[in-house]
């Protein structure tokens, strides 16, 4: 479940056990930017540290784009990501100008280069699964680039920003061995899928990218315009609404949980 800061993982772990610290959201979040190559790694690798001790037993992808400049840069990127708590990181083939991978305008960079990024990635590890991710778009070359990552050491493989045509996944499934990842964005390429459709089409892992950030986004703005109609007074906590105390009791939580304390102790004065 895709997250982009500790308070949004914290909420996104009481219901899935699987975190993904995506890149457009985290562009958008920390900078106010589009995810079109803005992110340094060691924003990002802070980030992992702070999610990971609001989620300390929740899986954690992290999102690390290109590898952020060449072979060498994007080994250090990820040892420094597993160090900080990912579970498994996703390195991408694009070239920079990098955008979203549901958008239009994107480039890749030679296979041959890629694979050479990969495979110092993938030594630099310790137990870090590595997500192989293509950005091509015509689906020769996709299959393609599927079928040499099937050749390397990497755990998984997601070709991203697929479209409306469906037909391609059982063609990819039956291309490759290695474990499958499927990403959805609301408003991206691709129609919404049920998870049990994808597992039945040979996906091992869903990401979603955006959830946390698409409602954040609506919710502040329907607040803000709420506040603009009632002349400044707030709706009183009540169902379906939060107020102080709610949220202080989930912070309340988060800390108990980084220093190994039960929850439910949180309090307000």
């Amino acid at each position: 479940m895709g997250v982009y800061d500790s308070y949004s993982a914290a909420l996104a772990a009481r219901h899935f056990d699987g975190l993904f610290l995506s890149g457009f959201s985290f562009a958008a979040a920390f900078y106010g930017l589009p995810d079109e190559g803005f992110i340094t790694w060691t924003d990002l690798a802070a980030a992992t540290q702070r999610v990971r001790s609001v989620a300390p037993s929740s899986h954690l992808v992290v999102d690390m784009d290109d590898g952020y400049g060449d072979a060498v840069v994007a080994a250090h990127a990820a040892a420094t990501f597993e160090e900080h708590g990912a579970s498994a990181v996703v390195l991408e083939d694009q070239l920079r100008p990098k955008k979203c991978g549901h958008l239009n305008g994107k480039q890749v960079m030679d296979l041959e280069g890629y694979l050479e990024k990969l495979a110092q990635v993938l030594a630099a590890r310790r137990s870090l699964v590595v997500v192989a991710r293509t950005d091509a778009t015509e689906p020769a070359e996709r299959l393609r680039r599927a079928k040499a990552f099937d050749q390397t050491g990497c755990d998984a493989i997601l070709v991203d920003g697929l479209g409306a045509d469906m037909d391609f996944l059982p063609v990819l499934r039956a291309a490759v061995r290695k474990p499958l990842v499927f990403n959805q964005i609301a408003g991206g390429k691709a129609p919404p899928q049920r998870w049990s459709d994808l597992h039945r089409a040979g996906f091992s892992l869903v990401i979603h990218s955006t959830p946390c950030l698409f409602a954040a986004h609506q919710a502040i703005e329907a607040e803000m315009r709420l506040l603009h109609e009632r002349d400044g007074r707030f709706l009183e906590p009540g169902e379906g609404r939060v107020g102080l105390a709610d949220v202080n009791t989930h912070l309340q939580d988060n800390l108990a949980a980084r220093h190994g304390r039960p929850p439910g102790n949180g309090r307000c004065s």
